[in-house]
């Protein structure tokens, strides 16, 4: 604890950001851990507990009773809240149970209307917390409204002013900048008619899809979105560290998959679990190496017969396995920013098939040479290259085309195309290298 009490006496830890109050914890091992939490401000609590990673959020549940944990979902945004509160059920439904009965009634509304939505949907990460104003309320009012709900925190992080109509419609957003340079004797209708600028909101539907709203913020810049229903009326508002999150978790997500592992098993220090996870894939894995030994044994007496071939053998696959790695890491990253159209796909296609080509000629000549001079037959040299740009040629079709088509069948590219793609490049690999050996050498 004297890391932690030196770094406490020398800073106003009420006045720390979470994120910071976080790092320290990280720091420190299991029996100095509770003693840290004891520490933290309980409005802070929460947030605290967010920032931590997954694997820490049963240590800190362990540590808090039943009022000190209701207590911080209370003080959380309501998007937070029903994280957290999903973080107590996976760990006992039946504490999350008892935290629930002790919210305010306006959270336990807040929680199980965004509670209704599914991951996937945009609702699932609005704040309901909100600044609104009528589209006929004079701006001096709205300012001074601003001003004592900000003083009661009962609104934070706010940026922007949404306008709506008497039935609660999104009719404009307006920064908070642009509202302190409006007349404040006119409404707020007014200013806007009378202002050269546009106010007209990009906003999207609370079912919409999450992954859509990402490439929103991404092509327009936005620090928030607001959310509304079907018929326009204003549910919420999704915020800029949200989009972040969701980018890094989607980033994350993509490149375990393409290890073949499971992002939440990894998460915690359960060797069982995460093990369990990976050898799913390696047992897959397993099978199609199985089918490329098959191959191989099918050209058991060319390889008797020559040595040389199963020294080279390995070279061919590998810059086949390589080549199509890259092509589809670039391929899948593309298709997840939305860089991709629907009618993309011969375009990708083409530029990852020529650039295939022209690699597996470049380095065709190189091992050519090198295979002659090793080896002192010119036609070895010949076979392994032509094999190379067999292979290379392969590895960037199939390394373009497969994530492309799991996309078309609306499969996540990144899941299982490594191991599909590897089965591809070594079996043509070896398959072109063996029989061009057996058809020219033998």
């Amino acid at each position: 604890m004297n890391k932690l009490e030196e770094y406490l006496n020398a800073h106003e830890l009420s006045e720390m950001h979470p994120s910071d109050i976080a790092k320290i914890l990280k720091q420190l091992d299991d029996s100095h851990f509770a003693a840290a939490l004891k520490l933290i401000p309980k409005d802070l609590i929460g947030d605290v507990a967010l920032a931590l990673p997954d694997r820490y959020f049963d240590d800190v549940v362990e540590n808090l009773s039943i009022d000190e944990l209701g207590h911080a979902v209370g003080e959380l945004e309501s998007d937070d809240q029903v994280d957290f509160l999903q973080g107590l059920e996976d760990i006992d439904e039946n504490i999350a149970s008892q935290v629930f009965d002790t919210l305010h009634e306006d959270d336990k509304k807040e929680i199980i209307k965004l509670q209704t939505y599914n991951d996937n949907e945009a609702g699932a990460y609005m704040q309901l917390e909100i600044f609104t104003a009528d589209r006929n309320e004079v701006v001096h009012d709205v300012i001074k409204r601003f001003a004592e709900l900000r003083r009661a925190k009962h609104i934070e992080n706010i940026q922007n002013l949404f306008i709506t109509s008497s039935d609660r419609k999104l009719l404009y957003t307006i920064g908070l900048d642009d509202l302190l340079i409006f007349d404040f004797k006119k409404t707020l209708i007014e200013n806007i008619d009378d202002s050269e600028d546009s106010f007209e909101p990009k906003k999207a539907q609370d079912r919409e899809n999450i992954r859509d709203v990402v490439r929103y913020f991404e092509e327009y810049d936005l620090s928030v979105m607001p959310i509304v229903n079907a018929y326009g009326v204003l549910l919420g508002r999704i915020t800029s560290d949200d989009i972040y999150d969701i980018i890094n978790e989607h980033a994350t997500e993509q490149m375990y998959n393409l290890a073949g592992v499971d992002d939440d098993a990894e998460e915690y220090d359960e060797v069982y679990k995460a093990g369990k996870k990976r050898a799913s894939w390696l047992g897959i894995n397993l099978l199609t190496a199985i089918f490329a030994s098959l191959v191989i044994g099918l050209f058991s007496e060319t390889l008797q017969s020559m040595v040389a071939l199963a020294v080279l053998m390995p070279i061919v696959a590998s810059m086949g396995g390589n080549a199509g790695t890259q092509t589809l890491t670039v391929v899948v990253r593309q298709l997840a920013l939305g860089d991709i159209s629907q009618g993309d796909a011969m375009r990708i296609i083409k530029k990852e098939v020529l650039i295939a080509l022209m690699n597996g000629l470049v380095f065709a000549i190189v091992m050519g040479v090198i295979a002659s001079i090793w080896f002192g037959i010119k036609m070895l040299g010949l076979v392994i290259a032509l094999s190379m740009i067999i292979n290379l040629f392969i590895a960037g079709f199939f390394g373009a085309a497969i994530p492309l088509f799991l996309k078309k069948m609306e499969i996540d590219p990144a899941i299982g195309s490594a191991v599909i793609l590897t089965t591809v490049t070594d079996v043509v690999g070896f398959f072109s290298f063996l029989g061009l050996a057996t058809y020219m050498l033998l």
